[in-house]
């Protein structure tokens, strides 16, 4: 097998990027990225720290971040599985970016910046959600914003029906634990997720 290992190498195969490519990044949210921001229910959270990355699904009704200012993006920090992997990093690395996607829209927005935690009250209070406070706010300083190319989306058909799996012909979360672990009650868990899900969701 032949290994690029070094810049020179990499940059014969692929040469530079056009202009366009240059031209999208802003290190501020400008009108039309923050529309494209703003109609985002979802994105991922990829951190950095001593053991390792993380990559993070994050969503929530509406935009799953709040804007702030043109540099600051609010991300709250909403019920999840308590390993708060992303969290750990964000507290010893600061570095951080996102991934946001808009369903049915090709293109995803990217943000690359610093982060820190908040538990700041007023702040917590102003996310509270059928009477649930996040436990922490991600406070996001940008430092580049720009869109990807449409291309990846576009071949996964990830938007299109008729691309979709059905989910009975996948494993499930608890099959995938029983697997893992033979004595774990994986029917059981999988049984009890929509109810754990309605008390647990916020």
């Amino acid at each position: 097998m032949s290994r690029v290992t070094t810049l020179e190498e990499l940059e014969d195969i692929y040469g530079h990027a056009a202009a366009p490519s240059r031209i999208k990044v802003v290190p501020a949210i400008t009108p039309a990225y923050r529309a494209l921001l703003e109609a985002s229910p979802f994105c991922a959270l990829a951190t950095s720290g001593p053991e390792g990355l993380d990559c993070s699904p994050r969503g929530d009704i509406g935009s799953c971040v709040r804007i702030q200012d043109d540099k600051t993006l609010l991300l709250p920090d909403r019920r999840g599985n308590n390993r708060i992997d992303s969290l750990r990093n964000i507290v010893r690395d600061p570095r951080v970016s996102l991934m946001f996607m808009i369903p049915g829209h090709d293109n995803v927005i990217r943000v690359n910046g610093k982060a820190h935690l908040s538990i700041d009250a007023e702040l917590l209070a102003s996310f509270i959600h059928e009477g649930k406070l996040p436990r922490s706010v991600v406070v996001i300083e940008i430092e580049e914003l720009y869109f990807q190319c449409a291309r990846a989306i576009m071949r996964a058909g990830l938007w299109d029906a008729k691309t979709r799996e059905d989910p009975q012909l996948l494993p499930t979360p608890g099959q995938i634990l029983q697997e893992i672990q033979t004595s774990f009650a994986g029917e059981a868990y999988d049984q009890g997720w929509s109810e754990r899900a309605k008390t647990s969701m916020w």
